[in-house]
């Protein structure tokens, strides 16, 4: 059974490779030198897998595979569609100095994929579901059609937008202060380009993190990257228009293998001038990722955050130590601890997390 899913497994990367196609979570696009729409149905990273993601998981992830059926799980109920979920919760303690300290049992999210494929390979309608916690919601829903060499897409719907590394973690300092992240797709259009080692995405949205239009400014995203087998690089640019002024951001991200260490490195530098007084923000991560065996993953991230260099002394920092094991296919088990630090030892912005998260996948 083993020697049947690494044979399956193998004969997916050889397609993945010889199409130029590419594999998904940034760390691990990094680790084999691909691209984000390998895993993904989104060829931008996130959400449901395809089923070189879903293989991937099963035979490269895990300590330990498990002898389960002759046919490994791919997602497809058939040439039409194909569904998929996660599920994240776990336990967290967090301490704030001179204060109470709290801990909880979380469902951190729980979510559901559909890809109704209309014109296999051609034509879909993507679904991503939030289910929990709290009220069902929509995260993702577009239309995505693909040229027919497959180096053109456009998308449109809801969809999340494309700005530089597509972190799992959306409290990173890259992450939330942008305010492009898991929590906030918008809804507009999206043109892509596939080609060699280069991806591009421009899309126009309506800068509403999903909610209604208010006024006639929209939401301009570009995004490019080149990859390597060992190292890649990529900038983005954002421009979100308001009646009362503008948010314009920019990044340049990394990510670089040595051995048997991923690197990942992003800078923003956002302008916002919506309020008043205007403000400018930097953001700066970096991340790396020890594969110190099969199934057992090492992440240390240092973080760095300005929210105006026109103030002095209100700098932040992160450091956060997270410990990742895939036992078995379709479980992952993290562990680990982040400590704020901010210069002003206002306790929220100095508290110390740690946490155990289970994260079911499929």
């Amino acid at each position: 059974m083993k020697k049947r899913l690494l044979g399956l497994a193998a004969l997916v990367i050889t397609a993945v490779l010889g199409s130029g196609s590419a594999i998904a979570e940034p760390y691990l696009a990094v680790v084999t030198g691909l691209k984000c729409g390998g895993c993904h149905v989104n060829p931008t990273g996130g959400g449901m897998r395809n089923a070189f993601g879903t293989i991937y998981g099963q035979t490269q992830m895990p300590a330990r595979l498990l002898d389960m059926s002759s046919t490994p799980w791919t997602g497809d109920l058939g040439r039409y569609i194909g569904i998929g979920a996660n599920l994240r919760g776990g336990a967290t303690f967090i301490n704030f100095p001179g204060g109470p300290s709290i801990s909880s049992f979380d469902l951190t999210s729980l979510r559901a994929y559909v890809d109704l494929r209309v014109i296999p390979d051609r034509l879909s309608l993507y679904i991503d579901e939030r289910l929990a916690p709290g009220d069902a919601n929509n995260a993702e829903t577009y239309l995505r059609l693909w040229s027919k060499d497959h180096r053109f897409y456009v998308k449109a719907g809801q969809m999340y937008l494309p700005f530089g590394i597509r972190l799992q973690d959306d409290s990173a300092f890259t992450r939330e202060p942008t305010s492009i992240n898991f929590n906030t797709p918008d809804r507009g259009v999206e043109i892509g380009f596939e080609g060699g080692p280069w991806t591009a995405q421009l899309a126009v949205s309506n800068g509403t993190s999903g909610g209604p239009e208010v006024d006639d400014g929209k939401q301009w995203s570009l995004r490019a990257e080149y990859v390597s087998s060992r190292w890649r690089a990529g900038a983005s640019f954002n421009l979100n228009d308001f009646d009362t002024g503008s948010r314009r951001m920019q990044n340049v991200f990394a990510g670089l293998r040595t051995g048997k260490i991923a690197w990942l490195g992003e800078v923003d530098y956002i302008v916002d001038t919506t309020s008043p007084q205007r403000r400018t923000q930097v953001a700066g991560l970096l991340e790396a990722n020890w594969n110190v065996r099969k199934g057992h993953n090492l992440k240390f991230t240092a973080e760095h955050f300005d929210p105006n260099r026109d103030a002095a002394q209100d700098r932040q920092t992160r450091l956060s130590f997270v410990y990742e094991y895939t036992p078995i296919p379709f479980l992952q088990l993290r562990t680990g601890i982040r400590n704020y630090d901010d210069v002003n030892e206002v306790p929220f912005l100095n508290q110390r997390i740690v946490f155990v998260q289970l994260h079911g996948f499929l």
